[in-house]
C-alpha cells in the first residue's frame, strides 16, 4: 500500500475507530470519471472532497462526482459574498489538511475544518472517497460518512 494511503488508514483507525478498506488503482483515480471507471460504479457515487476558501476560512465540500459545486450557492449556504468564495490554493490545502489535491480524504485532516456533504450522496448505499493519494479509494455508507465528518447535509451544486 502506498505510504500516504497507509497513513490515512492508520489515522482513520486511531482518530475515528473506522477501518477503511482501501483499494489502489495504479492507473489513478484523480478525476471522478477515472475513479468511477476504475471502481465500476456510477460517477455519482464518487465522494469528492473539495476545499474552498470562503471569506478567509477553509471549508471542505464532499460532493458527488456527478455534480459541480456552485460557488454562489456555497456562498449563500455560508452567508458570505459570492466574491469571497473560490477554490483553495493547493499549498494551503496541503498545509491545512495534510493532503494533496486529488487524494484529499473526507476525514483525517491535520486541522479541523467545517464540512458540507452533498445531499445527493445520501441516495446511495455506498460511495467511494479518496484515501490519501490520487490512486487510492475506500467505500463507505454515506450516512456513516456524514457521521464521521460531522458534516452539514446541503445542496450547493449546480
Amino acid at each position: 500500500m502506498h505510504p500516504r494511503a497507509a497513513t490515512f488508514v492508520a489515522q482513520a483507525r486511531e482518530e475515528y475507530g473506522f477501518d477503511p478498506s482501501v483499494t489502489e488503482f495504479p492507473e489513478g483515480t484523480k478525476t471522478a470519471a477515472d475513479a468511477a471507471d476504475a471502481i465500476g460504479c456510477a460517477e455519482a457515487q464518487i465522494a469528492s472532497s473539495l476545499a474552498f476558501d470562503a471569506d478567509g476560512d477553509l471549508i471542505v465540500t464532499i460532493t458527488s462526482g456527478a455534480n459541480h459545486v456552485d460557488e454562489a450557492a456555497l456562498a449563500d449556504q455560508l452567508e458570505v459574498s459570492p466574491e469571497d468564495v473560490e477554490m483553495a490554493d493547493p499549498d494551503r490545502i496541503k498545509s491545512r489538511l495534510g493532503w494533496a489535491i486529488g487524494g484529499v480524504p473526507p476525514i483525517c485532516h491535520d486541522l479541523p475544518v467545517p464540512t458540507l456533504l452533498d445531499e445527493t450522496l445520501l441516495e446511495y448505499e455506498t460511495v467511494w472517497a479518496a484515501a490519501g493519494t490520487p490512486s487510492a479509494v475506500f467505500p463507505i455508507d454515506p450516512v456513516e460518512l456524514e457521521r464521521l465528518t460531522n458534516a452539514d447535509v446541503v445542496s450547493v451544486v449546480e
